[in-house]
């Protein structure tokens, strides 16, 4: 079985969309998407500089945005050629679009409001992320408690994120877990915190409007790793995500559970791909980075044995 997975903040890089804007339509796709939430995500994907590109308010709208255009260029509008797809934070939405329970207009919409409240809600104090690397599970948890932090993103294979104040994080790193490393992550909050919940009250409001479908593919869930078949309970469970904890790990062991044996990224790609290389050995990945990579991904979506679900004009990507 194949799994699509979309990955979510940290893995943009400077004109990381560069040469996808050579490919056809890819332009104009990318145009739209900037009218719809009045963002000029192409000057941000080719010219705007790492630092531009690190603001929650940009990064989360571009990941997306470039997520959707790699998807369309492999496969037709409306068709999702696997059995399993899956987000990783800000990826769920990519994921949401691809399971047909949002329009790509409606994902780009919310995510505007989601990177703009997070940054909002990142300005109050001063919060950030640390990746805990390495050393014993439960000592890790344990560790990152005992600093006031939250375990933010479990992400399996011996990597734990910890968020919360720089002091805490500071104080971590002073006193790290037996046999664990610390390395401070690239980004503006302690994101899926209790420091985010007013952008929880900002994205619900927003989510109010949207009238979600059901999956029509395995939608996995960053909260626990659940098969989704509700719309509503997933774009609902997707708000609230935004201060709860990523399960990444729950997401894994449900494709293990799947049967799943070949796992394609979508793009800005590698930083899921690594995970699950550690964490589901033996699978095949393709993780896509620049255009080269697309001929790797359409042998992949050929070859394996993989599911093609067709979902209404409610659900297609444009």
């Amino acid at each position: 079985m194949l799994a699509i997975v979309c990955p979510g903040q940290g893995s943009q890089l400077p004109g990381f969309l560069s040469p996808w804007l050579e490919l056809p339509g890819v332009a104009e796709q990318l145009g739209q998407l900037s009218e719809t939430i009045g963002m000029d995500l192409t000057a941000h994907g080719t010219t705007s500089d790492a630092e531009t590109i690190r603001d929650t308010a940009v990064a989360q709208p571009l990941i997306v945005a470039a997520g959707l255009i790699s998807a369309s260029c492999l496969f037709p509008v409306g068709a999702v050629p696997a059995g399993v797809v899956a987000g990783h934070s800000v990826g769920e939405f990519t994921a949401a679009v691809l399971a047909g329970v949002i329009t790509a207009e409606e994902a780009l919409s919310l995510v505007n409001v989601r990177g703009r409240a997070m940054a909002e809600a990142s300005a109050v104090t001063p919060t950030g992320m640390s990746a805990v690397l390495g050393g014993d599970a439960t000592e890790v948890v344990e560790a990152i408690a005992r600093h006031g932090l939250t375990a933010a993103n479990m992400n399996g294979s011996g990597q734990v994120v910890a968020a919360g104040t720089l002091e805490q994080l500071a104080a971590l790193a002073a006193d790290p877990p037996a046999k664990a490393r610390i390395a401070p992550l690239k980004v503006a909050g302690a994101f899926h915190t209790h420091h985010m919940a007013p952008a929880v009250d900002a994205l619900s409001r927003a989510a109010s409007a949207v009238v979600p479908g059901d999956p029509a593919v395995r939608l996995l869930s960053n909260t626990d790793g659940a098969v989704m078949t509700d719309g509503r309970e997933t774009l609902a469970r997707i708000v609230r995500q935004v201060s709860g904890p990523v399960r990444w790990d729950a997401c894994t062991t449900t494709m293990a559970d799947l049967g799943v044996t070949a796992v394609l990224e979508l793009l800005p790609g590698g930083t899921l791909a690594g995970m699950i290389k550690r964490g589901l050995r033996g699978t095949r990945i393709v993780a896509l980075k620049t255009p080269a990579d697309l001929d790797a991904a359409r042998e992949l979506l050929a070859s394996d044995d993989v599911v093609t679900l067709h979902h209404d004009s409610a659900g297609a990507l444009s």
